[in-house]
């Protein structure tokens, strides 16, 4: 369930950062508070994720996705450039979250 919450999450805040071109800095008020309320149901959603994930591999799979994807929706969307830096850029953020992934939850830090 926990992982369902987080899918919520990143659906959330790429919908939320899709909007802030739209905002045109704030000025537009339906955008703007679309783009409000997608991050606060994104917050929320990585909240209860976190209850089930740890947070340092909620954080990476919830800002390494988010950003994929909202590289993704730039260049098919909004008409962003697409180089092959960004490309490889991409590539290395969700290689990295495929290994927080593969790291499993085995660590051993303790608190306090």
């Amino acid at each position: 369930m926990a992982y369902l919450f987080l899918v919520g999450a990143i659906g959330a805040e790429v919908f939320g950062t899709s909007l802030l071109k739209a905002t045109e800095g704030f000025t537009r008020p339906v955008p703007t508070t679309a783009m409000i309320l997608a991050y606060v149901a994104s917050f929320a959603c990585l909240a209860q994720a976190v209850k089930g994930i740890e947070v340092g591999v909620a954080y990476a799979i919830w800002a390494g996705l988010g950003t994929a994807l909202i590289v993704v929706i730039g260049a098919t969307l909004l008409g962003e450039s697409v180089s092959l830096p960004k490309v490889i850029g991409v590539l290395l953020v969700i290689a990295g979250v495929v290994i927080l992934n593969l790291g499993g939850t085995h660590g051993t830090a303790t608190n306090g």
